[in-house]
């Protein structure tokens, strides 16, 4: 079963040489791979250069960077704000020449798991163990009992079938299956590892699961058979023990087109997972967030505004990382008010709890974002999540509160220097309102992002130097035209 485009795998272009590493003392060098949401590609690669130091090559299937690190800078990727989930690299293949046959293929597979270079990718597994995120037991996992070795393989299928779908249901960002798969409990795994086995070539049994991640048109074989004769192989190779809930090592073997990269997940639970213990019907990954927040560059003492804040999520990811300027979240929604109050209590418990500074530069407001209660001119960057129409709010309301909500984000927003950084799918009606600004906001820049399976946009919009309420549109179109009490269907729990 072929994965979606943003979950599948990908490859190594010329510049880096594979997981490949070369020792030096106890110092590990190793390629690390990461998906990001999709569209921010460029935005991580500027993160890992900025707080590692390294250069980061950007995957030809979108979604997806590499980049060189040390064993010894390991800590350091786990804290990366733009990375959804990461790996180490064993191998990969820019130009994998699959056999035409597919029986011939996946005994090609089989085969290849005898001969690839494991070693330092398992040392920089052992040494992930203690830097990663656990996972608790979700709903329901207790975990499948192990079958039989004869059935191994096909257990590792029947769980990558089952991954596949909920990953193109949530967010094709790029991510491995791994975040969507119950963890092993810590106290499971040591009372598995007692159990000795024949020929174990370590004094503890490992418990191991194969994902494939697979896109293109153009291959013999299905995903699940792929992970089925591949994982069969890994599991006779190391005498590891095959299991689809509590697994120790999750074995990523990614696919696209012509490109192979086979990896260790070094992450249980995405790494966007970090900000928000109270969510909406719509709440934006804190990965995508800080992509965002990026792109307009806040500054040290800016006013930010998310006045269709939902669960706080964009003004939460700001006030911690970009904790310089000074963030109000509002939204006209009395659900969404609390949810974006109780995400901030959360963290700042949090904080206390590590002994840290609880404080955030950021408060929280219910208002009717088509009349503000905010100063002319007087914010630095509104920065939101607009409401596509689809789970939240309609297409056809979208065409009265996109402009009214345009104008008095204009009203707002510093002439001259003001920006707007606002993402929807609604592209039609976005670009219709922005028409009939009469010149207030100029679009600089779109990256085109996959939220929840929808192509959507991020317009970077700077404010024009022009009067508000001086043009023959402002004047035309009074402000506070558009009702926006329809039980917050525009008022979206975005973020």
């Amino acid at each position: 079963m072929s994965s979606q485009e943003d979950g599948a795998a990908e490859p190594g272009p010329d510049t880096e040489t594979p997981s490949s590493s070369s020792s030096t003392g106890d110092i590990i060098t190793v390629t690390i791979g990461a998906t990001v949401p999709t569209g921010f590609e460029h935005t991580a690669a500027e993160e890992v250069k900025e707080k590692i130091g390294v250069d980061a090559r950007i995957s030809k299937d979108r979604g997806r960077i590499y980049f060189p690190i040390t064993t010894d800078k390991l800590s350091q990727v786990h804290l990366l704000r733009s990375v959804d989930n990461l790996f180490v690299v064993v191998e990969e293949y820019d130009h994998y020449q699959f056999k035409e046959s597919k029986e011939e293929t996946l005994m090609e597979l089989q085969q290849l798991a005898s001969k690839l270079p494991w070693t330092n990718a398992l040392e920089v597994w052992k040494l992930n163990g203690t830097l990663k995120k656990k996972k608790g037991y979700r709903k329901g996992g207790n975990g499948t009992k192990v079958k039989p070795n004869s059935e191994a393989s096909d257990a590792t299928v029947a769980d990558a079938e089952q991954q596949e779908l909920p990953q193109a249901a949530s967010s094709a960002d790029g991510q491995t299956k791994a975040e969507s798969v119950p963890d092993s409990a810590d106290a499971d795994v040591e009372a598995s590892m007692q159990v000795s086995e024949e020929a174990a070539p370590k004094a503890k049994l490992i418990k191991f699961r194969v994902t494939c991640n697979r896109a293109g048109d153009k291959h013999s074989f299905s995903s699940n058979e792929a992970a089925r004769d591949f994982g069969g192989a890994v599991q006779e190779f190391f005498q590891w023990k095959a299991d689809m809930t509590k697994f120790d090592i999750e074995v990523l073997l990614n696919i696209h087109n012509e490109e192979v990269v086979i990896g260790i997940a070094l992450t249980e639970e995405s790494l966007h997972r970090r900000n928000i213990s109270h969510f909406g019907p719509t709440t934006l990954r804190s990965t995508l967030c800080y992509g965002m927040l990026r792109l307009c560059k806040p500054q040290a003492s800016d006013i930010i505004l998310d006045p269709m804040c939902g669960t706080g999520a964009i003004p939460l990811e700001g006030s911690i990382e970009f904790n310089s300027s000074f963030y109000i979240a509002g939204d006209n929604n009395d659900m969404a008010v609390n949810r974006t109050v109780n995400n901030i209590c959360h963290i700042q418990k949090r904080r206390a709890d590590k002994g840290s500074a609880s404080g955030l530069p950021i408060d929280t407001v219910q208002w009717d974002l088509c009349n503000l209660p905010i100063r002319t001119g007087s914010v630095d960057i509104i920065i939101t999540d607009m409401p596509f129409g689809k789970r939240m709010g309609s297409r056809k309301k979208n065409w009265d509160l996109y402009p009214s909500c345009l104008r008095e984000m204009a009203r707002v927003c510093a002439p001259g220097s003001g920006k707007a950084v606002l993402l929807t799918q609604d592209k039609k009606c976005f670009a219709k309102a922005i028409s009939r600004m009469g010149g207030l906001w100029k679009k600089l820049h779109t990256v085109w992002v996959n939220v929840g399976g929808l192509h959507a946009g991020v317009y970077l919009l700077k404010r024009t130097g022009a009067v508000f309420g001086q043009t023959p549109e402002d004047v035309y179109e009074s402000r506070g035209t558009v009702n926006t009490q329809g039980g917050e269907e525009h008022g979206k729990e975005l973020s």
